[in-house]
C-alpha cells in the first residue's frame, strides 16, 4: 500500500470534507476545474474577498427579496423558500471550496509541486470563510 493511498484513507476517516458537502464525486470531478465566480486571485485581502461572484450574490439577493415580499401573502411558503435558498447558497459555497481543493489535489496527483505560497493563500481563504461562519 503506497503512502499516497494511506494518506487519502486517513483523510476519509478523519471526517467530512467540502467535497462531501458539495456532493462531488472525487473520482469523476475534473481535477483542474476552476469554480465559476471565484475571485481570480486569492492574494486579495481575505476580509475583502467576496465568497460569491457579484452576479451570484445579486441573484441570491434578488431571490431573497422576492421571498420577503411573498411572506405577506404566504408566510409558510416564504419560510420554505427561504430554507431552500439558504440550502442552495450553502451548497454553492461547498462546491466552490471543493473545486479549489480538487484543483490543489490535481496538482499533487500530477506530481506538481504546489508552492507554500499557494497553500498559504488557500489556508487564508479557509480561515476567512471560517471566521465569517462563526461571526455573530
Amino acid at each position: 500500500m503506497n503512502e499516497e493511498y494511506k494518506e487519502k484513507e486517513e483523510q476519509k476517516k478523519s471526517g467530512l470534507t467540502t467535497a462531501d458537502l458539495a456532493g462531488v464525486d472525487e473520482r469523476t470531478s475534473p481535477k483542474g476545474a476552476s469554480p465559476a465566480g471565484v475571485a481570480s486571485s486569492l492574494a486579495t485581502e481575505e476580509q475583502a474577498t467576496p465568497l460569491l461572484s457579484p452576479e451570484e450574490a445579486k441573484d441570491f439577493r434578488a431571490r431573497w427579496d422576492a421571498i420577503q415580499v411573498g411572506f405577506v401573502d404566504e408566510p409558510r411558503r416564504a419560510v420554505e423558500q427561504a430554507d431552500s435558498l439558504v440550502a442552495g447558497a450553502m451548497q454553492r459555497l461547498a462546491e466552490m471550496f471543493a473545486d479549489e481543493r480538487a484543483k490543489l489535489e490535481g496538482q499533487w496527483d500530477r506530481g506538481d509541486n504546489v508552492s507554500t505560497e499557494e497553500l498559504r493563500l488557500a489556508l487564508r481563504r479557509y480561515r476567512s470563510f471560517f471566521g465569517r461562519l462563526l461571526s455573530v
